[in-house]
């Protein structure tokens, strides 16, 4: 008879010691030797003694192996969903199996597992769950691949079973602001067996990465692949319980298993991944990743996606500008000429993205020249104004007052440089007569910096130059009154200096000192 708990110091001559993980047994050596093949082979070559050294790396739980304990004792075994898969593992590393022993334990729970386990995708999957704790343990059988087998063979035949689609719903079409929801597919197929299956989101990522490369490997529906692969990352990698590490884990391994093909997630959903791949410190092929598939169908995302935070310690600018620019060029490289629409729309978004970052007062002016470039070259081929390139100017500028002119310059003639980016062959009308009024307006602003003679700092030097005058006038001319008061003539003694009328209209420019002079004050243009 075996005894479960704490280990005695006198034991009869029959009875066998073992540890499982730190939990003590006490078996029969005899019925122990009937059921396992191992065991009895160990006991051949080894002392009783020795026998828990041997086992220590038992690839069993305290649970599992009093089951198996009990069935050696000859007490019935009950298998379940939950327990399966453990019993098989241990009962395969114990060699409890037909040539060893009748009615043993291998066989019985193999069955059990291709009548009752495998033909169910609820009892597969909650199978596979179970075994999560003793994985590294099962996976050197077969188990694990017969699992996941099954499951791609079910998923083939209904690939509802994975998820429905994610589409875009609007829910109320009459409202001033579209309110974008997404929501699986409404169809489902009523009388399935499985009509309320097993979410696959509950596997560990050891076992569920395999999975979804074998659904990929298979050819399911990657609309399917991937509305699973987006729950998966939902559930795993927005949770507060789990390491830092192990959802970086989530989002690189889901990157690489996603679908090449576009649109079999919104562009939304995309973002939010992108969002936990830069928040979580991703590499750098998993966030291209990303951004790659983003590129692909930008002209479906909106402003507020393209708002990113900036990451790291030293946080420059609000937004992550680099990425959109990456994801910009993306959609070059990836867009069709002919698809007119999605290049209007994308230069619509970049024109929003400008005017809602142009307000960041730590945006400097080599970044929105940048963003001028991308706006206006997102333009190129198609027939509209740029409008929002003028508002977005007025708001850095407006935002930005402590330029110069000469930087404000550069931010209005920043705008005109897309006929540096050599985008395209030729620039269309639009928006040559949006470089022709930029150009306009700099050579106005440049003449009339011109007729004024000096710029701003030099007004301010003239000004403080012209107050000092003012006030040496005021002293002479208290003195010029003192002097017509007295009687004073304004006659030059030899050796002394000239009187103080005549070097006041020589100050004011007079012509003449013997006649009445109209004095002409030459005046400086105000601004």
């Amino acid at each position: 008879m075996y005894r479960l708990g704490r280990p005695s110091l006198h034991l009869p001559s029959g009875v066998l010691q073992l540890h499982v993980h730190g939990m003590p047994f006490s078996v029969d050596k005899d019925l122990l030797c009937a059921r396992s093949a191992k065991i009895a082979a160990l006991l051949k070559e080894n002392p009783p003694e020795k026998l828990a050294f041997l086992l220590r790396d038992i690839p069993a739980d305290p649970e599992t192996f009093e089951l198996v304990a009990r069935f050696c004792h000859g007490y019935e075994l009950i298998f379940s969903t939950e327990n399966v898969i453990p019993l098989i593992s241990l009962a395969f590393y114990l060699e409890m199996n037909e040539s060893h022993s009748e009615n043993n334990l291998l066989d019985k729970a193999l069955a059990f597992f291709e009548d009752r386990v495998l033909p169910s995708w609820n009892e597969t999957i909650k199978a596979l769950r179970s075994a999560s704790s003793t994985i590294q343990q099962v996976t050197h059988s077969d188990l694990v691949d017969a699992c996941l087998e099954s499951l791609v063979y079910k998923a083939l035949a209904d690939p509802r079973l994975l998820g429905e689609p994610i589409k875009i719903s609007t829910c109320n079409e009459n409202s001033d602001e579209d309110e974008e929801v997404y929501k699986p597919n409404a169809r489902r197929k009523l009388f399935s067996p499985d009509w309320k299956s097993e979410d696959l989101t509950t596997l560990s990522l050891q076992l569920y990465h395999p999975l979804m490369h074998a659904m990929n490997q298979h050819g399911v529906q990657p609309e399917y692949v991937a509305a699973s692969l987006y729950q998966y990352v939902k559930k795993w990698a927005n949770s507060g319980e789990n390491e830092s590490i192990y959802k970086r884990g989530v989002i690189e391994a889901v990157e690489r298993l996603l679908p090449a093909e576009k649109g079999i997630l919104p562009c939304k959903l995309l973002f939010e991944m992108l969002r936990f791949a830069i928040f979580l410190e991703c590499s750098n092929d998993c966030r291209s990743g990303f951004e790659i598939r983003i590129g692909k169908q930008l002209d479906q995302a909106e402003v507020k996606d393209l708002l990113i935070p900036s990451q790291g310690y030293s946080k420059e600018i609000q937004y992550d500008i680099e990425c959109v620019r990456r994801v910009l060029k993306h959609f070059y490289a990836n867009y069709c000429s002919a698809d007119v629409s999605g290049i209007i729309s994308v230069a619509e978004l970049i024109e929003e993205f400008l005017m809602e970052v142009a307000s960041d007062i730590d945006l400097r002016i080599d970044t929105f020249v940048s963003l001028a470039e991308m706006s206006v070259a997102a333009s190129l081929g198609t027939q509209r104004n740029s409008d929002g390139i003028y508002r977005a100017i007025n708001i850095y500028l407006d935002k930005h007052r402590y330029f110069d002119r000469a930087g404000k310059r550069r931010g209005v003639q920043g705008a005109r440089l897309p006929k540096n980016l050599q985008l395209r062959d030729t620039i269309t009308n639009e928006v040559q007569v949006f470089d022709d009024k930029l150009r306009r307006e700099v050579a106005e602003d440049e003449e009339k910096e011109v007729k004024m003679g000096f710029d701003e700092d030099e007004v301010r030097v003239e000004m403080e130059k012209m107050s000092i005058k003012v006030m040496e006038l005021e002293r002479e001319c208290c003195t010029m009154r003192e002097e017509i008061k007295h009687g004073c003539t304004h006659k030059k003694s030899k050796g002394g200096k000239a009187s103080v009328w005549r070097e006041m209209k020589r100050k004011l420019g007079c012509a003449s000192s013997t006649h009445d002079c109209n004095c002409q004050v030459k005046r400086k243009k105000k601004y």
